[in-house]
């Protein structure tokens, strides 16, 4: 990969996101020439801001719902490659703000599929949409990629219609079949949760637990028993890169719906991640605690990831071991460090295994 995007112009929306700093680093460490589009970073210890990467790549503001602003910057920066990653990514946040997570992940979605129809340089586009798309009937059986969209919540569904959306523009805008008239290639790619330095968000695991380590107050756990399939943040975006890769070279076979998950034995319960993340700190105490709000969340969700380990030859490197651990030196040494450097450092470590 690093030959790959080497010069590549790279288009990543919601950049000053969590997900999306962290491949705008590995991005720019390849030698990418990268435009970020986005909103302003959630917190001043977002790993965007800490890491300064907004001041070595183009720093765009702007909203994936309006569309003007979308075809303005594709017209302006001719980018060969998309990711886009701009969302509105929290379960609760949802039942607050349903219409504006609808306007967003699926409004927003199809005007970034618009822009880059519209921009002749455009040739590859990674959709980025959660694995809680699926029709979750809180099987033991992990979902597979043909399995039907859906979601209970406002957030879920809304990533089951993005999905939907991606599905009928590729159709009927980009069909593989009739690559040679359109030359693009669009797919979607679904990951589990996904932890890492530098995620401050209200209502996530791992933000929760060193906002309590750090003010030394206990840690509220919500929905202690509930089993996620828990992933290091470079896991899902080493696919992300991988697929984008395989879509320049073949774009006719590559164009559809990718899960980047983990291992079987990397899927745990909140208490047990979050006991984790209290032990490889070194102090910090739970605390289970019973909400009333009545907000339906998902107890079990797991992914299937055999057709990401076949057709793209990609597998996850970390066990869950390591993910926390990775997860941890980070929140640990962001405060003495330098952080663009702390990231670089931790894309090596994983590249190296």
């Amino acid at each position: 990969m690093l030959e790959f995007y080497k010069n590549k112009r790279v288009l990543i929306t919601g950049h000053t996101g969590f997900k999306g700093s962290w491949l705008a680093v590995w991005l720019h460490q390849m030698g990418a020439q990268i435009i970020g589009f986005a909103q302003d970073a959630y917190t001043e210890k977002d790993n965007f801001v800490l890491s300064k990467i907004g001041e070595k790549i183009i720093d765009l503001r702007g909203d994936i719902r309006d569309i003007n602003q979308l075809k303005d910057a594709f017209e302006k920066y001719q980018p060969e490659i998309v990711f886009h990653l701009a969302a509105q990514s929290l379960v609760r946040q949802s039942y607050k703000y349903a219409t504006e997570t609808y306007e967003t992940n699926v409004i927003g979605s199809i005007n970034l599929m618009e822009a880059f129809r519209a921009c002749s340089a455009a040739k590859v586009a990674v959709m980025i949409t959660s694995d809680k798309c699926y029709e979750n009937k809180e099987q033991l059986t992990p979902y597979k990629e043909e399995d039907a969209m859906g979601g209970y919540d406002p957030y879920s569904s809304s990533k089951g219609a993005a999905e939907i959306a991606i599905s009928s523009w590729r159709r009927s805008f980009m069909n593989p079949k009739d690559y040679e008239k359109h030359g693009k290639s669009i797919a979607s790619a679904r990951a589990g949760n996904v932890i890492g330095g530098g995620d401050w968000t209200k209502d996530r695991i791992i933000p929760d637990c060193i906002r309590a380590i750090e003010s030394n107050t206990a840690i509220e756990i919500r929905n202690p028993k509930a089993i996620r399939p828990w992933q290091h943040v470079l896991e899902p975006l080493s696919g992300y890169l991988l697929l984008a890769q395989k879509m320049w070279e073949n774009p006719i076979d590559y164009c559809e719906g990718w899960n980047f998950g983990p291992v079987t034995n990397s899927i745990a319960n909140v208490w047990e991640i979050a006991n984790q993340i209290v032990s490889n700190y070194g102090k910090g105490e739970l605390k289970n605690i019973i909400t009333n709000d009545n907000l339906h969340e998902a107890q079990l969700l797991t992914l299937d990831i055999k057709k990401a380990q076949s057709r793209l030859n990609w597998s996850p490197r970390l066990s869950l071991k390591e993910t926390v651990e990775l997860t941890v030196e980070w929140y640990k040494k962001y405060e003495t460090l330098d952080v663009y450097d702390l990231c670089v450092n931790q894309i090596l470590k994983y590249t190296k295994k």
